[in-house]
């Protein structure tokens, strides 16, 4: 389930690229690793057209490493501009083969293994969707829930462009994803620690500093509350919140890696420049 590299190098994340922004592709046509042996891990969001995931993935692998590539919602989404009209699982399959093509790791692909001065990591990138388990105080359900998003005016666009086919709900569709998943990571070594690559936090947590509580039912599944402690995590990279931020969790550091929207980045003080990733370890 593994695969050994060795590295001298840094492990760095970065997340929510969204290069269909003119501004957001010029940050690509920026980066640069500070040496041949960096890692660079991207937790989803590249960008809504194959044609652009394609461009921006090509560019990167030119520069780093190795590539680590978990999907976001905005991959799978089957957007109007996009002259692929695949859907749910045979638009994630293309994506991997896309991917696969360029040398870009996959969760589907063994976990690589970065080898650092404190040892070898398993980096896991996933793919784990959302169940709508994180729903709005006074909700018990989904219905209920995506009923009062609608009353408030927050409903995630997801709900237009991201199918779920052939499945019958994204949540059966997260459901499989996470079983399949937790199956990988238990076969690893208990003595192994890994890095955990999703596009949405494994946790609640982070999202509690949403500005629209609504938008957490699009943020993760429940199913995952438990994964920082039951796999041996040395750090849990995500994105999706664009609120780049370090977090810690019952001892396990959350990374929130996201560059955002080009109104987001522009506004933010006193951080690193836009577009820099974010060091793992």
């Amino acid at each position: 389930m593994t695969a050994t590299a060795h590295d001298g190098g840094r492990l760095l994340a970065i997340s929510d690229l969204h290069v269909g922004y003119a501004d957001n592709r010029a940050l690509i046509d920026r980066m640069a690793p500070e040496s041949d042996d960096d890692w660079l891990l991207v937790a989803g969001d590249v960008a809504e057209t194959v044609a652009d995931i394609r461009w921006c993935l090509k560019t990167l692998t030119s520069r780093f490493r190795k590539v680590v590539w978990a999907p976001g919602n905005h991959e799978l989404w089957t957007h109007p501009r996009d002259t692929v009209t695949l859907r749910g699982v045979d638009r994630y399959e293309h994506l991997v083969e896309v991917c696969r093509e360029l040398d870009v790791t996959t969760p589907e692909d063994p976990y690589p293994v970065w080898q650092g001065p404190a040892g070898p990591v398993a980096v896991a990138p996933l793919f784990l969707l959302y169940d709508y388990s994180f729903l709005p105080d006074g909700c018990a359900t989904k219905e209920e829930g995506l009923a009062h998003a609608h009353d408030t005016g927050v409903v995630c666009n997801d709900e237009n462009l991201l199918h779920p086919d052939p499945y019958p709900s994204r949540e059966a569709w997260c459901r499989a994803r996470v079983t399949q998943t937790a199956r990988r990571l238990a076969e690893l070594p208990d003595d192994l620690p890994v890095v955990l690559v999703n596009h949405y936090p494994l946790d609640r947590h982070p999202t509690e500093v949403l500005w629209y509580p609504e938008f957490a039912m699009w943020c993760g599944t429940r199913l995952t509350a438990d994964w920082h402690r039951r796999f041996p995590v040395a750090a849990m990279v995500y994105g999706h919140l664009h609120i780049p931020r370090t977090t810690y969790h019952e001892g396990v550091r959350f990374e929130e890696v996201s560059v955002g929207y080009p109104r987001e980045w522009r506004k933010r003080q006193g951080q690193d420049p836009p577009g820099t990733p974010r060091r793992i370890l």
